[in-house]
């Protein structure tokens, strides 16, 4: 593990830190300059962290190794956004409100479209390699990663390629989608799918 790996690794604590020190001033001194404070800390930080990290050091898809010399830009981007990963309440507010989750993942770097329904436990993992049509429906449960890591050889092989979802797709209940899935417009994918990496579905 790299130093910068190293040092990202501790992103989540500071975030969780910066949290708290707002929300004690909420409670010490309520106004509107500690409300912000607290919404900047948790959502408005990461997300600019993300962006400068992007900037410098973009994911590439395909076969890595973590276990390595070379920073790998994929965990960077995973430790940015684990705290929305651990405590998914964060985002699951957004999604009671038309819009304003799919307006977060655009933020993020995903491409989706218009109407897309979001259930409150789906679990994203890489926020910017997404990309999805219109008149998408996600049941409950439903999670999508665009990586996978597994043992090889006395290390770690990364695999990283976004999901791609078309259009007037509806995704069952349990479903998971791995790295590389392609769900072709029109598609009804039953619940408690597991579509494995590469995988096309029309």
């Amino acid at each position: 593990m790299t130093l910068r790996s190293t040092i990202l690794s501790f992103f989540p604590a500071a975030v969780m830190l910066m949290g708290l020190i707002s929300f004690l001033w909420i409670c010490n001194s309520p106004g509107i300059f500690s409300v912000a404070s607290l919404i900047f800390s948790l959502y408005a930080f990461p997300l600019l962290i993300h962006k400068i990290h992007n900037h410098f050091y973009p994911i590439q898809e395909g076969i890595s190794y973590l276990q390595s010399k070379e920073y790998s830009p994929w965990w960077g981007s995973h430790q940015i956004q684990s705290i929305y990963i651990t405590f998914d309440c964060l985002e699951s507010g957004l999604r009671l409100i038309p819009g304003a989750f799919s307006l977060w993942l655009r933020l993020w770097g995903a491409k989706v479209g218009q109407n897309v329904y979001w259930t409150p436990k789906l679990e994203i993992a890489d926020r910017s390699l997404i990309e999805i049509g219109d008149n998408v429906v996600f049941g409950q449960s439903c999670g999508i990663l665009s990586h996978a890591i597994k043992p090889k050889k006395q290390n770690l092989m990364l695999y990283v390629k976004k999901v791609k979802i078309g259009s007037n797709v509806f995704i069952g209940a349990g479903s998971y989608l791995a790295p590389g899935v392609i769900i072709e417009n029109e598609t009804f994918v039953p619940a408690d799918s597991r579509l494995y990496p590469n995988k096309v579905i029309s």
